[in-house]
């Protein structure tokens, strides 16, 4: 018996309810495969969305994964697997170019949690980057300056400071994620922490936060009052050599 009239009406169906609310009542498995069905016009792509599913366990880390994982589930293959990361990509895409667009405003740590949250969340790898600011603290742009482990691939703050003054920076924020998703900071963390407010500081460059992005959690060294902490540092420093300086 033929099945496509039934396969069809399945499809009408699901664009028809798409085209009405957009993906309010849509569960993850329709989602995908609803996207499935724009590169795969003749075949039932119910079943390769739930063994999407089934092997990634949720709808962000279907978007996470590889091409070659993708590829590695039953009833993929690369013609399927371009819509699943083209979406990513795109939706990539479009949460930066609108942040810089509308040069939003970055003033605490949730407001920048949910711009990189997106793409930090699900990473496999460690990912140290820097949100550039201007004197409204207005973003700037973003960059990613290194990626492995803060002990393994140590940030050279000589680094950092040569791309803030390349991008005429007032401000900055770091951001880095811990893929095990445990956002307790580690010895490192604030050693790196203490090294890039003390290399920026002689340029007149604030160090406004540093962020630790778990799974949908953050550490704030700036809500801990670590960032405060190591400007009065650095202030009280200036002072004594200044103090000293004079009494000679």
């Amino acid at each position: 018996m033929d099945e496509k009239p039934t396969q069809d009406g399945h499809r009408k169906r699901l664009r028809q309810r798409f085209r009405e609310s957009g993906l309010d009542g849509f569960g993850d498995h329709e989602v995908l495969e609803l996207l499935l069905t724009l590169a795969t016009p003749r075949k039932d792509c119910k079943p390769v969305a739930w063994e999407l599913m089934r092997r990634f366990k949720t709808l962000p880390a279907v978007f996470e994964a590889s091409f070659a994982e993708l590829c590695e589930v039953t009833g993929m293959g690369e013609t399927n697997g371009i819509p699943i990361k083209l979406v990513k990509a795109a939706a990539d895409r479009f949460l930066k170019q609108r942040a810089l667009g509308q040069k939003i405003l970055l003033g605490t740590p949730q407001a920048v949690l949910d711009y990189l949250y997106h793409e930090l969340r699900e990473s496999s790898r460690e990912a140290f980057m820097v949100l550039y600011l201007d004197v409204k603290n207005r973003l700037l742009e973003t960059e990613t300056l290194f990626t492995g482990s803060l002990s393994a691939s140590p940030v050279y703050p000589r680094e950092v400071l040569r791309a803030v003054l390349a991008h005429q920076a007032a401000s900055v924020i770091f951001v880095h994620n811990h893929p095990s998703g445990d956002i307790s900071p580690s010895r490192e963390d604030y050693a790196i922490t203490r090294r890039l407010v003390q290399a920026l500081a002689p340029v007149n460059v604030r160090v406004h936060e540093h962020l630790i992005i778990g799974r949908n959690a953050y550490y704030s060294f700036a809500e801990h009052g670590v960032i405060d902490t190591l400007h009065q540092e650095i202030r009280d420093a200036e002072s004594r050599f200044m103090g000293e300086w004079a009494g000679k």
